[in-house]
């Protein structure tokens, strides 16, 4: 089967694209490289341009027109920027995305797999895991336009007739295990990025930003999945919509996490126990817009898909370190 994988030389897209591959699949990619790695893509067809070129999309369907599912994961997703630019996140991540879709359905595509976000949660806080049915309360452009989109799939989906899986993704970490594709941001925000950098520099000081949110040691909760399963629960994703004897959902919304919370403190835990670096570990101030955090409740995944993780934090912690090693040789300056 053919699958055309829109931002498929970033850093989840790629990763999909060798699960897909592995399985037998045949990706087509579509990436502007505006964020994505060339080097990601090599071994696969790859179109280089925007997500609302139609001439573009036009040459690519008609170069393969027995092209079945569509996998979207194109997208601007700097939650910092989007407060900024706010007018950029719905042009490319909501208006350019519409026009994607009518165009893949236009040339016969009737299934796709949209990478939604946790962030349309963000809002949310509790101690038990977040369903697909919790408050959707999303506090930033970037939120709101992964959010705005589901509900612009739904519609289009009913309009015709086609079947859609929005994967609500919590926070990816680690790297493909055969090292073909990993992280490459050169000033990653998330924590496990930021320490990874200490990693590369043999230690020094990690702030904690916060310990006195309602957890169970005072810093905020996140669900930390290796991003090897993502790409696992992807594979999932694709078999079930496209499974033809289940009812037919014209959108079915399904959280991918880990199913367990971990807090800063104990993801940092972790890493030390991994690396034993020196790093100096110092409480902070809490950082504006920051929550107490919260984690996925994965049965809905497990149901529908028949998928659970099986990497360990720990695993995405070497695998992010194994990827930094060898970054330089498989990533392009940025």
């Amino acid at each position: 089967m053919k699958i055309l994988v829109t931002g498929g030389a970033g850093y989840i897209g790629s990763t999909v694209v060798s699960a897909l591959a592995d399985a037998g699949y045949s990706p087509i990619i579509l990436d502007s490289l505006v964020e994505g790695q060339a080097s990601f893509a090599s071994q696969h067809p790859l179109y280089v341009g925007d997500i609302a070129d139609t001439d573009l999309l036009k040459k690519l369907f008609s170069e393969h027109p027995d092209i079945q599912l569509l996998m979207h994961f194109a997208a601007r997703i700097d939650v910092e920027e989007s407060m900024r630019l706010p007018s950029l996140y719905y042009t490319e991540n909501l208006f350019k995305a519409a026009t994607l879709m009518h165009c893949a359905l236009e040339h016969g595509v009737k299934h796709i797999i949209f990478s939604s976000t946790a962030a349309v949660y963000e809002g949310s806080t509790g101690a038990t895991g977040l369903t697909e049915e919790a408050a959707v309360q999303p506090l930033s452009p970037y939120a709101r336009s992964k959010l705005m989109f589901e509900t612009v799939l739904q519609d289009i989906c009913i309009e015709s007739d086609a079947s859609a899986v929005a994967l609500r993704y919590f926070n990816p970490i680690g790297a493909d295990p055969a090292m073909r594709s990993g992280p490459y941001k050169a000033d990653p925000s998330h924590i496990l990025g930021k320490l990874t950098a200490l990693a590369a520099v043999h230690g020094g000081e990690f702030v904690i930003n916060g310990d006195d949110y309602p957890t169970r040691d005072g810093t905020p909760i996140r669900d930390y999945i290796h991003v090897w399963d993502l790409a696992q629960a992807h594979l999932a994703a694709l078999k079930y919509v496209v499974e033809p004897e289940r009812p037919r959902e014209h959108l079915s919304i399904i959280n991918v996490g880990s199913g367990s919370g971990v807090t800063v403190r104990e993801c940092v835990n972790a890493f030390l126990e991994v690396t034993g670096l020196p790093i100096q570990v110092r409480i902070g101030g809490r950082r504006a817009g920051d929550t107490a955090g919260a984690f996925a409740d994965t049965t809905r995944a497990q149901k529908l898909l028949k998928w659970s993780p099986e990497l360990t934090l720990k695993q995405g912690i070497q695998d992010a370190l194994t990827w930094q090693s060898l970054r330089r040789q498989q990533v392009e300056p940025t």
